[in-house]
């Protein structure tokens, strides 16, 4: 090419010279400026980095480049100049566009796509959940159930209950929320952070207020080893604890897809014992705890599906 531009036979498809008499100055149309920000950008920026080349000024309304250079050059080198960085703007542009494609194509594959069999799933479980809730209601089986649980008690077993239950405490799961926020809001994942104080902040709220709609007295059938207040339905540990770990576990599962089963399966056990600890302890009725799950999944679909909208909507930027 450099031959070529010597020998005069030059004849460039991307750049026309069309006033060169005066020397040391020349402009030129450049094929594609005219309307394009983005390439008057890229060609100011890389002529600013050619030495040789006093000053400068891209206009993209008319598609014109007017340079001012060192009388060393001619303006076929110029030419030359401003030919190869409208080819390298043309091939970053071209990479882009394909990885553009390529991320569209990809997206079809992000779980939103594929949270269809999950959210049956999950929603089987609500469903199961309710109906348990109806027919433990409805035959009486909640004291008898508590009962049942009660002759498991053991010295060891009730400080076993009290750690577990403690980490499903509203003000520790705040805590941890508002904990994690932070290290989102700090490594720059402003949607995660912001979707996990939706979801906390809202599932608190949704608590505190189906607790004064129901104001279901506790279960008194024996003495509890720990201080509760507040009516019992729905269980606020069990419901809180399903949002808040199960959010932060969610995200946790998609940055870390490795070790996504590991991650899902202790949250779960964290979760179920957390629920479980509130029946032992006598504190909750079953049906408390299990409406508590249902609710608790229902939130945890509303953010997951948030964030899979979110990530959906990213991909085809």
């Amino acid at each position: 090419m450099n031959a070529d531009l010597s020998n005069g036979d030059h004849r460039s498809i991307l750049i026309q010279a069309i006033h060169t008499t005066v020397k040391g100055r020349a402009r030129y149309k450049v094929s594609g400026l005219k309307h394009s920000p983005s390439l008057k950008n890229h060609i100011a920026l890389r002529l600013s980095q050619e030495k040789k080349i006093a000053q400068y000024q891209v206009n993209d309304l008319t598609g014109n480049v007017l340079v001012i250079f060192h009388q060393d050059l001619s303006p076929k080198a110029i030419a030359l100049i401003l030919e190869n960085i409208v080819l390298d703007y043309t091939k970053k542009f071209n990479n882009l566009l394909v990885e553009k494609l390529d991320i569209k194509e990809k997206a079809k594959n992000l779980p939103i796509y594929t949270l269809n069999k999950d959210l049956t799933r999950i929603s089987g479980v609500i469903f199961s959940l309710a109906v348990c809730s109806a027919l433990l209601h409805k035959y009486g089986l909640d004291a008898t159930i508590l009962l049942a649980i009660q002759k498991l008690h053991t010295p060891l077993l009730d400080r076993l209950m009290v750690g577990i239950t403690f980490f499903g405490e509203p003000l520790v799961l705040l805590l941890i929320s508002l904990g994690v926020e932070t290290n989102w809001l700090y490594n720059n994942h402003r949607w995660q952070a912001t979707i996990l104080g939706i979801a906390t902040s809202g599932a608190m709220v949704l608590m505190a207020l189906l607790k004064v709609i129901f104001g279901r007295a506790r279960p008194t059938l024996w003495k509890w080893i720990i201080n509760v207040g507040h009516p019992s339905f729905p269980s606020g540990h069990s419901m809180l604890s399903l949002v808040v770990y199960g959010v932060i576990a969610y995200i946790f599962a998609k940055e870390y897809p490795q070790w996504q089963k590991q991650i899902l399966a202790l949250t779960a056990i964290l979760i179920i014992a957390i629920g479980f600890s509130r029946l032992y302890l006598g504190v909750h009725w079953p049906t408390d705890v299990f409406v508590g799950y249902a609710i608790g999944l229902l939130c945890l679909i509303a953010s997951i599906i948030t964030l899979e909208l979110e990530q959906k909507y990213l991909a085809f930027q």
